[in-house]
C-alpha cells in the first residue's frame, strides 16, 4: 500500500513512472526462499516478469538463479551477477546468436522444445569446442485454467514436446555428443491460483518420469517451472502468495527419486505486488450513463489489460470524496487502451494521483513507444 508520505513525494515527480517498494519485495523472497531451504529445492527467477536491474540485484542477493527466454536476458543476468551455473534459458525459439551467447557464458542448462533445437544447439557447441547440459522441456497435456495466452501446458499449445515424440528424442540425443541430458523441464501456465493444477502437474510428472526410469535413464533435474499466481483484487489484504501451501502440495505429490534436485522458476508471484503504476488524471469527460477518467498512463506504460483483458486495482491517492463510478482509460488511440470498466473510486477530479496496482511483473518489463510516447521512469522505495 502507498502511504501518505510516498504520496506527498509523488506530488512533485511528472507522471507516469512505475513505483517499487522494495521492503515488501524484501518480504516477499524471504518468505519464499524459506520455503525453498525446508525443502532443499533450487529456483531461477523468471527475468521477463522484471528486469530491473536494482529488482534482480536484490533477487540474486537472495540466492536465486536466473531463468531467461532470451540471448539478452542470459547477458543481463550474467552482468547482474548470477552465477552461471544457476542460469537456464528457455523458449521455443532460440536463434543460433542467443545459443552462441549463452554457450559463451557457461549457464548451466538449455530447457530444449524440439528436436530440430537440440540439433543445432549440439551442432553450435560441436563447432565451439563445447559440451551443455539440456533439459527437455515436455507438454504435459495439462489445462492450467488460465487466460489463453498464458496458458503453455496444453497439448495445442506451441510450447513443448510430447510425449510421443520421446523415441525420437532419445534417438537425437544419443547421436549428439555435445549434449548431456540432464534435466525434465515442465511450466503449464501462469497466474494459475487453483493450487490443485499443481497436484495434477506433479502427478503427471511422476507418470512420466517412469517412462525415463523403464528404460534405466535416470534424470537429475526435475524442473517443474512457475505459474504461482497472486491475488490482483485485494493487494493489501494477500500482499505475498501462499508459497507454504504451494510447496506442500509439491511436497505431498511429487515423487523425488535420490540424487534428485528440484527446480522452480518463480516470476510474477515474486515482483508483482511491489510494483505499482502511478499515474494523474488528466480530464474526467462525460459519456452516456458514465464518466471516463483519462490518464496520463496508456496501454503503451501498461499493456496486460488490453493484451489479457486482465484487471488491476486502482486506487486513488488524493481524493477523499464521495464514491462514484468510471471508466479509467488512457490517453493512446486505441479503443482497448483501458484499465478499468465501471470502477468504485472517490470522487476524482484532473490532477488527482492514482496507483494501478500489482503491477511489478509485465508492467515496464514489457513497455514501448506506441504514439511515440515515453518509457514510463523506475522509482524505488528506499530513496523515494
Amino acid at each position: 500500500m502507498v502511504q501518505n508520505k510516498e504520496t506527498e513525494r509523488f506530488k512533485t515527480l511528472e507522471t507516469p513512472f512505475y513505483y517499487y517498494d522494495m521492503e515488501l519485495l524484501r518480504e516477499t523472497l524471504k518468505r519464499y526462499t524459506d520455503e525453498l531451504k525446508k525443502y532443499n529445492y533450487h529456483a531461477h527467477y523468471a527475468l521477463k516478469a522484471n528486469a530491473n536491474v536494482r529488482v534482480l540485484s536484490l533477487i540474486k542477493d537472495f540466492g536465486l538463479g536466473a531463468d531467461c527466454v532470451s540471448g539478452n536476458e542470459v547477458s543481463l543476468a550474467l552482468k547482474t551477477g548470477f552465477s552461471p551455473d544457476k542460469v537456464v534459458y528457455a523458449g521455443v525459439g532460440k536463434s543460433d546468436k542467443e545459443i552462441k551467447t549463452a554457450l559463451e557464458g557457461g549457464i548451466f542448462c538449455f530447457n530444449c522444445e524440439s528436436v530440430p533445437e537440440i540439433e543445432v544447439i549440439n551442432s553450435i557447441a560441436e563447432s565451439m569446442g563445447k559440451k551443455v547440459g539440456i533439459a527437455l522441456r515436455i507438454n504435459p497435456d495439462i489445462d492450467a485454467h488460465t487466460h489463453k495466452y498464458i496458458s503453455t501446458g496444453r497439448s495445442q499449445d506451441k510450447f513443448g514436446i510430447s510425449p510421443w515424440m520421446f523415441d525420437e528424442v532419445l534417438a537425437t540425443i544419443k547421436k549428439s555428443s555435445n549434449i548431456n541430458l540432464i534435466g525434465l523441464h515442465f511450466h503449464v501456465g501462469s497466474q494459475i491460483t487453483d493450487l490443485n493444477v499443481f497436484s495434477m502437474l506433479c502427478k503427471r510428472v511422476n507418470e512420466l518420469q517412469k517412462w525415463f526410469i523403464e528404460r534405466g535413464i535416470f534424470i537429475e533435474n526435475i524442473n517443474l517451472g512457475g505459474g504461482l499466481g497472486i491475488d490482483y483484487v485485494n493487494p493489501d489484504e494477500n500482499p505475498i502468495s501462499d508459497f507454504k501451501n504451494y510447496f506442500s502440495i509439491i511436497n505431498s505429490n511429487l515423487i523425488v527419486y535420490p540424487g534428485q534436485k528440484i527446480h522452480f522458476e518463480p516470476g510474477r508471484t515474486i515482483v508483482a505486488q511491489c510494483g505499482s503504476l502511478i499515474s494523474r488524471v488528466l480530464y474526467v469527460k462525460m459519456g452516456k450513463g458514465k464518466k471516463f477518467a483519462i490518464l496520463d498512463a496508456g496501454m503503451n506504460d501498461l499493456i496486460r489489460p488490453a493484451l489479457y483483458q486482465a484487471s488491476h486495482r486502482i486506487d486513488n491517492l488524493t481524493s477523499k470524496g464521495r464514491i462514484m463510478r468510471y471508466d479509467v482509460v488512457g490517453p493512446i488511440c486505441e479503443s482497448s487502451d483501458r484499465f478499468g470498466k465501471n470502477l468504485l473510486l472517490p470522487q476524482t477530479k484532473r490532477g488527482d494521483l492514482v496507483a494501478i496496482r500489482s503491477a511489478g511483473a509485465y508492467g515496464q518489463v514489457m513497455a514501448m513507444r506506441y504514439n511515440q510516447k515515453d518509457i514510463a521512469p523506475e522509482y524505488f522505495s528506499e530513496n523515494i
